[in-house]
């Protein structure tokens, strides 16, 4: 059995660890390089989470391209589960709030029903955001309810009608302890409380505390200054997904806007949600044009344990960036994430997969 992980590790934690311990088989994870699905940088970079991930049983560590990687929940899932059945993944494995959902049931379900369940999509007003209208696709055609402020209900929605196209079983892992957006500090604590908490000693919640704890971090406020600049002075129409309404929002917000999260309350509404807002100034701050197209390239690897290294031989992937390497977003991306933080190294040019040793893989 090949298991695959859609995964941030932002940062990686017990949670994180334990839905690793309950994949079984070969363990392939996927995981968004410097820039993540919300439309905000990696607390620390990929490398740092890559290793984490590798000492926790891990055995291969792909990076999500940034163009795939900073995407809506449908989008994001489409890019990493494609990725995935590359590598021959035979079963998803992630993270769900939700009891007693058939998340197989739900493939097959939009598998028989995807066109008309993409029309009734398109008929919905537009005042919804999308999130909104995805939940009342599922409330139709499945008759599932869900709360639709839960980031892990909604990418595993979207992990399902990904997985339909190449026939991927579905294997949810209940999440343990408290929810995505608790900031309380509990053996199985959120990525959100950790980021909340650095500072104390977050040994409790994290396996790999120590190299958290020396690694160089950086968030939004790092990145204002460049972001306040890219929004006064280039043509926000040119960017990707960015349309008027929203470049004008923008442009007047950030004339007042004292910090990051001020500017991004000012311009959301209730069509257009924060991660949205903060996705495409992810794109204006990279300078992501409307032209921008992903091609789906040879996978970056970042570590392998001896048994991931078998299986790759027999796959088409990259172990070291050159000049020929197609992903130029990624490699600007990078360059202007270590803008936030000067200890943060080289991303890319001269770096080498990591290799550790493999557990004992469980069947």
């Amino acid at each position: 059995m090949i298991s695959g992980i859609v995964a941030e590790f932002n940062p990686f934690h017990n949670g994180h660890k334990y839905l690793l311990e309950q994949a079984c088989g070969l363990k392939i994870v996927i995981m968004s390089g410097n820039w993540l699905q919300r439309g905000e940088p990696a607390i620390i970079d990929k490398w740092v989470r890559a290793d984490m991930a590798l000492g926790n049983g891990a055995d291969i560590v792909v990076e999500m391209p940034v163009f795939s990687s900073v995407q809506s929940a449908d989008f994001f899932a489409k890019y990493a589960i494609e990725i995935l059945a590359e590598l021959g993944c035979q079963q998803l494995v992630f993270g769900t709030d939700a009891d007693a959902i058939d998340y197989d049931k739900l493939r097959e379900i939009y598998s028989k029903n995807a066109p008309a369940m993409q029309d009734f999509l398109k008929m919905l007003p537009q005042t919804l955001s999308y999130p909104q209208k995805t939940q009342k696709m599922w409330q139709k055609f499945a008759a599932v309810t869900f709360a639709g402020d839960t980031p892990n209900h909604i990418l595993g929605l979207a992990y399902t009608k990904a997985a339909a196209e190449f026939s991927l079983k579905m294997r949810p892992i209940k999440r343990l302890g408290a929810g995505f957006h608790d900031d309380s500090l509990c053996e199985f604590a959120s990525a959100t409380a950790i980021r909340e908490h650095v500072g104390v000693d977050l040994s409790a919640v994290m396996p790999n505390f120590a190299s958290f704890q020396t690694a160089p971090k950086v968030q939004w406020s790092d990145y204002f200054s460049l972001l306040k600049y890219r929004i006064l002075s280039a043509d926000l129409t040119d960017i990707f997904q960015m349309n008027e309404e929203l470049a004008a929002r923008l442009k007047s917000a950030i004339l007042t806007a004292s910090d990051f999260d001020t500017l991004v309350a000012q311009v959301a509404t209730k069509r257009y949600t924060k991660a949205r807002v903060k996705r495409l100034l992810v794109y204006t701050l990279l300078n992501v044009g409307k032209s921008q197209t992903f091609e789906l390239n040879p996978p970056h690897i970042l570590g392998f344990s001896k048994v991931g290294q078998e299986h790759l031989k027999n796959v088409d992937v990259v172990t070291r960036i050159g000049k020929a390497y197609k992903d130029r977003l990624t490699l600007r991306a990078d360059a202007i994430y270590r803008l936030g933080n000067s200890e943060i190294p080289e991303q890319n040019y001269g770096r080498r997969p990591i290799i550790t040793q493999t557990l004992p893989i469980n069947e």
